[in-house]
């Protein structure tokens, strides 16, 4: 059965372009507005959704919120304008799987759209008897370094008991792969698990799908929904990022671990379900629990078994064997498939730090295949994905063309290092204040705001991220 995707866009021509780039894999159906979406996401089961920001009557970030909040299983994908990317941005931060920004290649929608449809099967089923399981054994999950070795070792000592198990790494660090290998090493192998993001879902869309909800029970509950407790019922249930959960819904939780049995929102009937509970944080859960933010006898109860996943600087062993893997996985899908890194593309990947681990060189190792083009992903292909100079005395240029796109890169790093080191250096005299900050630099303060986004730079607590 064909995957059923639903492409929203008010320009026929682009309509008309994705249904000839898709059609033969997958069901396509199409809207030309942001209403007219809605209303087919209301009738029909959709697996993707490939959604135009800049649209009449309702812009793709409303239609985002409101299919997330309707049916927060569809993956989205972003089309954007080059001029909105920092709206792309605010959309991956309400949910949205990805973004391809105008214009952009077949093959582009292609791996995009392919890789929504494989993060589905991987949190849903949907591959052979065994397959998954198989992929989640020890052997088969990339990590020779010593620090993935002693991840291994706490995993195979948890993984046969019923214990709850609490992943702890930065995001991207794979917690999720880690839980996978804990369930299918486990007796509860033949049942189901179940992953929640826990930051992707406002605090009741979170309640009704841990839950589940009764129909009637509040507004849009057309009829009684099961939910993931019940679902994972025998097996797994997984909550990444727990951190983000309310002070409410820590409440409920807490009561459910203590007497694992829970109630549907809206319903009186009590419910007893057997799991095993696995959460993950990329958050500092001991000083929440200090600030009062997140409850001391719930981070007790979920606190039995910690497990600590290294970040990717933390085990550069690993890089090389990872690269190769997400090549041979990406060129699959494109004409030209480069077959191996070139000793300084290679030397540029071990020398990277990495802020977004495992999941950024993924994304890095994706976009270096559709433009490579050849047999060999060069260091020149990297620089301008990972925003690094190129390593000295390696992959120097062979041709007059490849020595001006050097320079133009190396001039392009140079005003973006300055203008990084202007908006960090305008924000630490400011007190991080963006407004005192553009003020002091004499800019607008949307101006100002563009910069911070350009370069990934928020304020959260009075320091920056980037």
């Amino acid at each position: 059965m064909k995957g059923r995707i639903l492409l929203v866009d008010d320009e026929e021509i682009v309509l008309r372009s994705c249904q000839r780039i898709l059609g033969d894999d997958y069901d396509i159906d199409v809207a030309r507005d942001g209403l007219a979406a809605l209303g087919k996401v209301n009738e029909k089961d959709y697996d993707v959704l490939v959604l135009d920001i800049k649209m009449p009557k309702m812009d793709g970030i409303e239609v985002l919120r409101r299919v997330k909040e309707a049916r927060p299983d569809i993956d989205v994908i972003m089309v954007t304008g080059l001029h909105e990317i920092t709206t792309a941005v605010k959309a991956m931060k309400l949910g949205a799987f990805d973004y391809l920004p105008k214009p952009f290649e077949p093959e582009e929608l292609e791996m995009t759209v392919a890789r929504a449809f494989d993060r589905r099967i991987a949190l849903h089923g949907g591959a052979g008897p065994g397959d998954e399981e198989s992929q989640y054994h020890f052997e088969n999950i990339i990590g020779d370094s010593p620090a993935m070795q002693a991840v291994f070792r706490l995993v195979a000592r948890c993984a046969p008991t019923n214990s709850t198990v609490m992943l702890r790494g930065e995001s991207g660090t794979g917690k999720e792969v880690i839980a996978r290998a804990i369930h299918y090493n486990s007796l509860r192998k033949d049942h189901p698990f179940v992953p929640v993001d826990c930051t992707s879902l406002s605090e009741s869309l979170l309640e009704s799908e841990l839950f589940g909800h009764v129909k009637g029970s509040f507004t849009g509950a057309v009829a009684n929904k099961k939910g993931l407790f019940e679902t994972a019922d025998g097996g797994t249930l997984f909550l990444d990022e727990i951190g983000n959960i309310t002070l409410s819904t820590q409440a409920k939780l807490l009561r459910f671990i203590e007497e694992r049995e829970f109630k549907a929102v809206g319903d009186t009937r009590v419910q007893k379900v057997d799991i095993r509970l696995i959460t993950a944080t990329n958050k500092d859960l001991e000083g929440m629990v200090a600030d009062g933010e997140f409850r001391d006898d719930l981070y007790y109860r979920i606190n039995i078994f910690p497990i600590e996943i290294p970040p990717l600087r933390e085990r550069r062993d690993d890089i090389p064997a990872l690269a190769n893997f997400f090549l041979q996985q990406f060129s699959d899908d494109v004409v030209h498939k480069p077959s191996e890194f070139s000793p300084g593309a290679l030397n540029l990947l071990m020398n990277h730090d990495w802020p977004g681990n495992v999941r950024e060189l993924e994304n890095v190792v994706e976009r270096a295949v559709i433009l490579a083009g050849g047999d060999v992903i060069r260091q020149g292909h990297l620089v301008d994905i990972m925003g690094m100079m190129p390593q000295v005395g390696l992959d120097v240029p062979r041709t007059s063309e490849e020595l001006k796109q050097l320079k133009k890169i190396a001039r392009q790093k140079s005003v973006e290092n300055v203008e990084k080191h202007f908006v960090l250096g305008a924000l630490k005299r400011n007190g991080w204040n963006v407004t005192r900050a553009a003020e002091d630099t004499g800019m607008q303060r949307s101006n100002f705001q563009a910069l911070m986004a350009k370069y990934d730079i928020r304020i959260r607590g009075g320091d920056p991220e980037s």
